[in-house]
């Protein structure tokens, strides 16, 4: 394992090495072909990371995985995502990612327009998702002509795309399908933003629009809103 150290003083150069040989590998095992891990860290330690160390390298492999399962994207199946990540490798990461064109990040900014929103989460259940979005603590409140809150649109289309095309709330297939032939159901924060909730998938269901009405004007809206805990598993109440 590497030292404190070595996590922490890679400088920008090496981090786009172990970018690139990440995304090198991952092309060849998403091909189908044979990965020879081994093969690829001698390469790599015989270039730009001539310093580091075999087990450091597989580390760094490791952290990568983490920026790809918080985007949802598929990752090298020999190197699981690392559990902690420091706030400082993490963002240097991601945009090494980016300039080597491993994904838009415009896809996955947050907005409080609801229409881009919309753009940015079917795009996003088009292309296939995988892992489980972090999704946003405190979601920010804009003020504009009408308040509303900055948006994860990983998470709204993760909870779709979980949902299979059944409402979360009484069970029932979505009501029709959208002109894009998706299922069309409905985005609900249990607790509501407004009152401090989390842009989380623990936090957001998918219903119909009944359903949806239900947990905000019928009279037993309280008691329905509670069932959703014993319904949905990934819900936790905050």
């Amino acid at each position: 394992m590497d030292t404190e150290n070595e996590k922490n003083d890679w400088s920008d150069a090496e981090l786009e090495a172990a970018v690139d040989g990440y995304l090198k590998m991952l092309a060849i095992e998403r091909s189908g072909q044979k990965l020879n891990k081994a093969h690829e860290n001698r390469l790599l330690r015989e270039g730009v990371l001539n310093k580091r160390s075999r087990g450091s390298i597989e580390f760094r492999m490791r952290n990568i995985s983490t920026e790809f399962n918080d985007l949802c994207l598929p990752y090298i199946i020999g190197y699981l995502p690392a559990k902690h990540l420091g706030p400082g490798v993490a963002p240097r990461i991601r945009a090494a990612l980016i300039a080597k064109g491993a994904f838009n990040p415009d896809d996955y900014a947050p907005t409080a327009d609801d229409q881009a929103l919309d753009a940015k989460v079917l795009k996003l259940e088009q292309q296939g998702l995988l892992g489980t979005p972090r999704g946003i603590e405190k979601p920010q409140r804009v003020n504009g002509t009408a308040s509303s809150f900055l948006r994860d649109p990983l998470v709204k289309a993760w909870v779709l795309k979980n949902a299979e095309g059944k409402c979360e709330g009484c069970g029932e297939l979505a009501p029709f399908k959208q002109i894009n032939g998706l299922p069309f159901l409905e985005v609900h924060h249990v607790k509501r933003l407004a009152q401090n909730g989390s842009d989380r998938i623990s936090n957001s269901v998918a219903l119909c629009p009944n359903c949806h009405r239900r947990c905000h004007h019928s009279s037993d809206k309280d008691e329905f809103t509670l069932s959703l805990y014993t319904k949905v598993e990934r819900l936790r109440p905050e």
